[in-house]
């Protein structure tokens, strides 16, 4: 397995790992109260669109050619510690306010 294909297939496996969590989060909801439900359902929507930009900055790294690849890689580096860091935020807040 070369450099290229680890890479994705890391990045895979943590986007996979925070679908189970927001599923986790999403049966947590449910046995929150009414008013807890919905900033709870707020924060899952977030974090759902999340999950979808960085499978969407995935696949485009994944459809890059070589020589781009590289490149592409740099700024996909850069997006995904924004999505990192704003998804575990957004986890954090969802368990503040179970």
């Amino acid at each position: 397995m070369n450099e290229r294909e680890l890479y994705q297939q890391k990045a895979r496996a943590k986007l996979d790992e925070w679908k189970a969590e927001l599923d986790k989060l999403k049966a947590q909801a449910e046995q929150a109260d009414a008013d807890a439900r919905i900033e709870l359902n707020r924060q899952i929507k977030t974090m759902k669109a999340q999950i979808e930009q960085g499978e969407s900055k995935l696949d485009e790294l994944s459809e890059a050619g070589e020589q781009s690849w590289q490149e592409l890689k740099q700024g996909f580096e850069r997006a995904w510690n924004t999505l990192s860091d704003a998804f575990g935020k957004a986890a954090d807040k969802f368990k503040q306010q179970r």
